[in-house]
């Protein structure tokens, strides 16, 4: 088993910056591929950004490219979300996820993430 535990959410301006931080319990962290996933209201869950087990490779939705960046510490057992220029339509549950592959490889569906954490609301006021 392997326990996630999203902070760093809140209410910010558009414009403004917001940093989030997923800690890991359980197993070794750098087995693990990590991702982030959004979930708006009324809307599914979607694919925001995603980092292999030791940070090689990433990948980012079109959304996001430009604004925010994953990052991840195994010595902390601990993925980032730095978030910039946020936007009204980037409010969301956000949910940090636990993937285990091959090194070097991301995946951007869901259904690959095994391990989930509860989420963490980040609201961007216009």
């Amino acid at each position: 088993q392997v326990q996630l535990v999203e902070s760093g959410g809140g209410l910010v301006q558009a414009g403004g910056s917001l940093r989030l931080s997923c800690a890991a319990s359980g197993r070794t962290f750098s087995d693990y591929a990590m991702g982030w996933f959004r979930q708006a209201p009324g809307k599914e869950r979607e694919f925001v950004a995603a980092i292999s087990r030791i940070g090689g490779s990433s990948s980012s939705a079109d959304s996001v490219k430009g604004r925010f960046t994953i990052s991840r510490d195994n010595a902390k057992n601990t993925v980032y979300l730095q978030m910039n220029s946020l936007k009204p339509e980037d409010t969301a549950v956000y949910y940090c996820a636990a993937d285990r592959t091959a090194q070097r490889v991301v995946h951007l569906s869901s259904r690959s993430y095994e391990y989930w954490g509860q989420g963490t609301q980040v609201t961007v006021s216009s």
